[in-house]
């Protein structure tokens, strides 16, 4: 039922000639797919085949050519500037092509030794490399493993934080009096955690900003978190957070873990936390070294195809201790000795793949050296973009500018924001196929996001999209 050897070959060869094809012309197709809803599944056969295709491969390619990639947002894109980036270089595909050839499944050490220890060394590599300290590595006593996402790292921290806030939990369940800190600029994720621990919206405090910022206001987390306290509630998870999805806001981690005394500390830096391999940008994890868990994603702006999220936490013992259950058939002598790691008391699911070998790949086919370039180049985009919002009348930031990401408003005579104005430039600039942006609000009004990290963008994609706004305003 499968292919021989001589199948794939021709096959894989010819998948292997579409995706360099399909790259390399990548920046003559248009950015955002022109369909409806329903119009893709109305294209295909209602009922599947009973008997096999002559050519799976010729199959495939034309299946491509013909649904996929015209009813496709396409996220590798120069001109995408939506979101944040969701990098997958082809150096990362080669890795995953040989996750997939293997076909490990990585549960236990037992059954996937080799992805078990290459996993350890990148994360502990990595965990100097951004300079978090030896305490989140396995030699000092922590480690990091590889999640799907950001948003299961915030999971299991939280699952963690409970455990540690109250082991009784996991007999129990939850008591109700939990609380968690998080501020308006927060990922969904941290609710989603919630919500899914079944702690309940109530669970959530939003802490307010400092005076003119967009960053938590650690003062006020000292209150929120004594006034919870007086009144019998039980702080649990404060998570700061590296780069907001709004605007890039940098949570003060520092000043928040000196008030969050006893409580975990999760840092969320899922998009900007790996421009800490810079030296000059390593300011953005200032104080992620005291913090419980720290998470960032490779599959965002490190060059690794979805999905690879980071997750270190200070204390390897945490998440075994809150997620373990050991039934007989998972017994063996390896885990019983205590001298390996099991993943999978690393995250909810049981199973996982071997996400390692495609990060393996981008680090040895870059360096550390090529990652920094492609960051540094993003940043230096994005801050003469911000310059030129500047100086154009009409145009204004919304938000400082944070890394690689602008955030900005068309305005009126009067030099306020213009909502329908900015709403109507995203929809234009859109439109053209050329780029795609997305938005967000700031203190309640409409602003245009520009996140620069697509492996391809240069400064002619920038300027073809300042020209694209600039027409849009006039």
């Amino acid at each position: 039922m499968d292919l021989s050897g001589a199948e794939f070959r021709r096959a894989g060869y010819a998948l292997v000639d579409w995706v360099a094809a399909h790259r390399e012309g990548m920046a003559e197709l248009p950015v955002r797919p022109s369909v409806e809803p329903g119009s893709i599944r109305a294209a295909l056969p209602a009922a599947l085949p009973d008997a096999p295709v002559a050519d799976v491969g010729a199959a495939l390619t034309s299946l491509l050519d013909d649904v996929v990639v015209p009813g496709s947002l396409l996220w590798q894109h120069p001109g995408f500037f939506g979101y944040f980036p969701a990098q997958a270089s082809l150096l990362s595909l080669l890795g995953d092509i040989a996750s997939g050839g293997i076909g490990s499944q990585g549960m236990l050490w037992s059954t996937a030794p080799a992805g078990t220890e290459i996993e350890q060394v990148l994360v502990d590599g990595f965990a100097t490399a951004l300079g978090l300290g030896e305490a989140f590595t396995f030699a000092g006593g922590g480690g990091g493993s590889l999640q799907d996402s950001a948003s299961s790292a915030a999971l299991v921290a939280l699952l963690a934080a409970l455990h540690r806030s109250s082991p009784a939990w996991q007999e129990t369940g939850i008591e109700g009096t939990e609380r968690v800190y998080v501020t308006a600029e927060t990922h969904s994720s941290l609710a989603k955690a919630v919500r899914v621990a079944g702690l309940g919206s109530r669970a959530l405090r939003i802490v307010p900003f400092s005076p003119g910022t967009r960053v938590m206001d650690a003062d006020a987390l000292a209150e929120h978190m004594s006034a919870d306290r007086a009144a019998g509630l039980r702080p649990v998870l404060v998570c700061p957070t590296v780069g907001t999805t709004g605007v890039g806001a940098i949570d003060p981690v520092r000043a928040i873990c000196g008030v969050a005394q006893g409580v975990w500390v999760h840092v969320d830096a899922a998009w900007a936390g790996v421009a800490s391999l810079c030296p000059e940008f390593r300011y953005v994890l200032d104080g992620a070294e005291l913090a419980d868990s720290v998470c960032t994603d490779a599959h965002k702006w490190l060059g690794t195809a979805f999905d690879a999220s980071f997750l270190w936490v200070r204390d390897g013992r945490a998440l075994p201790a809150a997620l373990s259950i050991t039934p007989e058939y998972l017994r063996n002598a390896a885990t019983d000795s205590g001298a390996v790691v099991d993943y999978r008391d690393w995250q909810v699911p049981l199973g996982r793949r071997m996400r390692a070998l495609k990060l393996w790949a981008v680090v040895h086919g870059t360096g550390l050296d090529g990652l920094r370039e492609q960051i540094r180049a993003h940043v230096a985009l994005t801050t003469s973009l911000a310059t030129r919002i500047e100086a154009e009348p009409g145009f204004a930031l919304a938000a400082p500018p944070s890394l690689a990401l602008v955030c900005l408003h068309l305005t009126g005579p009067d030099g306020s924001p213009d909502d329908a104005a900015t709403r109507a430039a995203l929809e234009a600039v859109n439109a053209d196929g050329d780029s795609f942006v997305t938005h967000t609000t700031v203190d309640g009004r409409y602003a245009i996001r520009v996140a620069v990290g697509a492996l391809g963008t240069g400064p002619e994609h920038v300027d073809r999209l300042w020209q694209a706004l600039r027409a849009a305003r006039d």
